[in-house]
């Protein structure tokens, strides 16, 4: 099973917006009864490819209000997708209704993380038994 974290940077602290997220942290749950998560890899968000990071703030409340009309944006969410397209979950913050609906075209499950923990590998081991 594959589960992505949206992360700054190769120090893997979780970003807080997932739509703003410069990189999703892919791991490897290994293990029944005792659970580890072995690190895969680190791969670019193409969605904010180009964007300045000044910009956003990645931890930033952000209300996605695109409707459905908007076909570039819904576009951008969707590319997202496609960058985590193998993983089973995906582990947010927050995440506008545009991101989930991506995530769920793709078969992605969404887990909420409420936690205080920065660590994309610590946050994983706080949430390992909800993965099924």
């Amino acid at each position: 099973m594959k589960i992505a974290v949206p992360v700054l940077d190769d120090t893997l602290k979780m970003a807080g917006n997932t739509g703003h997220t410069p990189y999703f942290a892919v791991y490897n749950l290994k293990g029944g009864m005792f659970r580890s998560f072995e690190f895969e890899e680190l791969r670019a968000n193409p969605k904010v490819v180009g964007e300045e990071d000044h910009h956003h703030n990645h931890d930033e409340h952000h209300t996605c209000d695109h409707d459905e009309g908007d076909i570039e944006h819904i576009k951008a969410h969707d590319t997202m997708a496609d960058a985590i397209h193998d993983c089973d979950y995906l582990v947010v913050k927050m995440a506008c209704k545009n991101t989930a609906k991506s995530m769920t075209n793709l078969g992605i499950k969404l887990k909420k993380y409420n936690g205080t923990e920065a660590q994309a590998g610590k946050i994983l081991t706080e949430l390992a038994a909800q993965f099924t």
